[in-house]
């Protein structure tokens, strides 16, 4: 084999010599957006996001450790399913429950918010009802349909709160009135709309074990403007580092995603933010 100087591998920071039995997490790329409803681009968010993140200093001046030692895997990219979004969610369900079998530390970048179902579908067959989902969004994603399926985007939450799973909504700032009926006949209440962001009472929420579904139009347009549906008013990065951070120490995070990153051709910044955001998580987790 030739030897010659050559640039960080193409995986989560660019690590060599990637282990996955050794591994604690494993990157789970799934470039998918058939349902996305204005802005189309999500699908190029999972390889923005790993691109990024080469760039990323190991070490956390923070934590005052390198995270990235726990072992982290990157897995290859998810064909979707032209079919449905059904067969799309099946086929990360199955891959979700594979890592859960092996021990590992899902982390699934997206592509649009409908793959958390996958993910959502698989913890619930491990954990049944233990566990609960900490929904960090600008949209509470609760329609019952959308654009003819039940699968959209806009429907995820619906369908995890349909499992019979718990869902805390934050960051909250955009809701149609099909919703606000449904909250109010379920009679929903862990729903905190931003600015606010208490993070005492999100946490009491919440149960022992968390799965965190991160849409990032969460935060503010001014720092995440590579969105498909930016909405204003949105969470800042220190004051959304504080909640996961402190979830991490009162609840056991079980797994996450970080979705919705549509790239702006030209904007690198948005992309970095999103590829240190899951680092973070990462490094609270671990």
């Amino acid at each position: 084999m030739i030897n010659y100087p050559r640039l960080e591998p193409f995986n989560f920071l660019g690590l060599g010599n990637q282990n996955y039995q050794k591994a604690k997490v494993v990157i789970f790329p799934v470039p998918y957006s058939s349902t996305t409803y204005w802005k189309s681009g999500t699908k190029e968010g999972p390889r923005a996001i790993i691109d990024a993140s080469r760039r990323i200093e190991l070490y956390d001046a923070e934590l005052k450790k390198d995270p990235s030692k726990v072992g982290i895997f990157t897995m290859e990219e998810l064909e979707p399913s032209k079919s449905s979004p059904e067969e799309t969610i099946a086929r990360i369900k199955k891959v979700i429950t594979e890592l859960l079998k092996d021990g590992k530390f899902p982390m699934m970048l997206g592509g649009e918010h409908s793959i958390a179902n996958g993910a959502i579908q698989a913890f619930y067959q491990k954990f049944s009802s233990n566990f609960s989902i900490l929904q960090i969004d600008a949209h509470t994603d609760s329609r019952d349909k959308f654009e003819g399926t039940i699968w959209h985007h806009a429907c995820v939450m619906r369908r995890a709160r349909d499992l019979g799973t718990p869902v805390t909504q934050v960051g909250i700032r955009s809701v149609s009135e099909e919703e606000t009926e449904y909250f109010k006949k379920k009679r929903i209440k862990s729903i905190f709309h931003a600015p606010l962001l208490p993070i005492n009472k999100i946490i009491v929420t919440l149960k022992k074990n968390v799965y965190i579904t991160f849409d990032l139009d969460a935060l503010d347009p001014s720092i995440m403007p590579s969105v498909g549906t930016p909405e204003p008013g949105g969470l800042g990065w220190y004051e959304t580092l504080d909640l996961i951070r402190e979830v991490a120490k009162k609840r056991k995070i079980i797994g996450a995603d970080v979705v919705e990153l549509c790239p702006i051709p030209g904007m690198i910044a948005p992309d970095f933010l999103a590829a240190k955001l899951v680092y973070k998580i990462i490094s609270y987790v671990m």
